[in-house]
């Protein structure tokens, strides 16, 4: 498995653009892993917290991994501060740990196992994101049908 490992500072994006904490991966970097910019990543920073994440373009042709605040504070860190981070090829391709409430509905369910199949990986992301959002099983339940069903539907055009 491929990795990566480096010292930077920490950066921070303008408020327009989000405001994330973040380090900076350059292309020439990413260009070296398999999936290039679509690879997933286990990101270790200071040999302490690790965590899934992928990338984001910079604008530049970089990229960038948002840091967030949470993690940050987790490793005592701050805007401006070096921070040391080590990159790895994360082995899930999804990049995010299935619920097992998603598990058990697709395993029931042949029909919404293959669409959920057919769905790219960011879409199974935002899938399981939802899905963990939700703390009533129940819910959870009907809210991952409906994503699922709703996810294959072409998006509404917006209105100028």
């Amino acid at each position: 498995m491929k990795s990566f490992k480096d010292e930077q500072v920490i950066g921070q994006l303008e408020k327009r653009k989000g405001g994330y904490f973040y380090i900076t991966i350059s292309a020439d970097i990413v260009n070296q892993f398999k999936n290039k910019r679509l690879t997933r990543f286990l990101c270790t920073i200071d040999k302490n917290l690790t965590f899934q994440c992928g990338l984001n373009h910079l604008g530049d042709g970089n990229f960038f991994i948002i840091l967030g605040s949470k993690n940050l504070k987790s490793v005592n860190k701050k805007f401006g501060d070096k921070i040391y981070f080590e990159l790895t090829e994360d082995p899930n391709p999804l990049g995010v740990d299935m619920p097992e409430v998603l598990e058990a509905v697709l395993e029931q369910d042949e029909a919404l196992k293959t669409t959920f199949d057919s769905l790219t990986l960011g879409k199974k992301r935002n899938v399981i994101h939802s899905i963990n959002k939700i703390k009533d099983i129940d819910k959870q339940i009907q809210k991952t049908i409906q994503i699922i069903n709703d996810s294959t539907k072409p998006r509404p055009k917006r209105q100028l």
